[in-house]
């Protein structure tokens, strides 16, 4: 595969353009988020990103984004899933911190926003998000910034919270959401003003359903979307191709 150049910039932490709450937000509980995100998924939340890797089928050409990327899980994930050189990106500037401690010399991290993306056009061969699209102020420039990324015929995977079709496990579900992960969350990471894990549901219960989200996928440049539900739809997949 033919060297692609470096990314032309990475904004600083006086660059970030929007989403200005968000990002103070996750950067205020960027120490216990790893360990949140475990606790309270009862560790789902990891087989979900290797399961997210594998859907993929790595084999260590591809130059792979990973947007949105937090603390870089994922990041992390797509590297030991097989992919070759692997970039990522969020507007959280101690979350981006907390990644290049992670992952040490394996990935490249820097601070962008992934509404303007400092890359040049077809600049990857493979685009991830996972359970971060949902922070995007203009969720819409977000995919169509991922699509401009990519080559023809790249593909771009999100992963990320969805509402479970079955009305019980719905009922069920929506009560941890709602009720019992923001006490948990805001208590162990310290709550503030910012209610982060009370933010959390409230953005999920306002997020496109999966096949809505699809249709957006497509309206960005994206000719075909397929749809993976998770453990009962409480999480769904989407790959979408250039």
């Amino acid at each position: 595969m033919p060297h692609v150049p470096a990314p032309t910039r990475f904004a600083d932490e006086t660059d970030r353009k929007s989403g200005r709450r968000i990002s103070r937000m996750f950067d205020r509980i960027a120490p216990t988020y790893d360990m949140l995100n475990h606790l309270l998924s009862a560790n789902t939340d990891v087989r979900w990103r290797k399961q997210a890797a594998a859907m993929l089928a790595l084999d260590g050409t591809e130059r792979l984004l990973d947007l949105c990327c937090g603390t870089g899980d994922l990041s992390v994930a797509m590297k030991d899933g097989g992919a070759g050189e692997v970039v990522g990106t969020d507007f959280a500037v101690e979350m981006v911190r907390l990644a290049r401690k992670k992952a040490g010399d394996r990935i490249e991290f820097g601070v962008a926003d992934t509404t303007d993306l400092p890359f040049e056009d077809a600049s990857f061969d493979v685009a991830t998000v996972g359970f971060g699209v949902r922070n995007l102020e203009d969720l819409d420039g977000g995919f169509r910034e991922a699509c401009r990324v990519l080559r023809p015929g790249g593909r771009f995977l999100v992963l990320e919270f969805s509402r479970p079709p079955n009305a019980v496990f719905r009922a069920v579900y929506h009560t941890y959401f709602m009720i019992v992960l923001p006490m948990i969350g805001n208590l162990v990471s310290g709550g503030g003003g910012d209610n982060a894990y009370t933010y959390l549901p409230r953005s999920v219960m306002a997020f496109p359903g999966p096949h809505a989200l699809g249709e957006r996928l497509k309206q960005a440049g994206f000719s075909s979307v397929d749809i993976t539900p998770l453990t009962g739809g409480i999480a769904c997949i989407h790959i979408a191709t250039k």
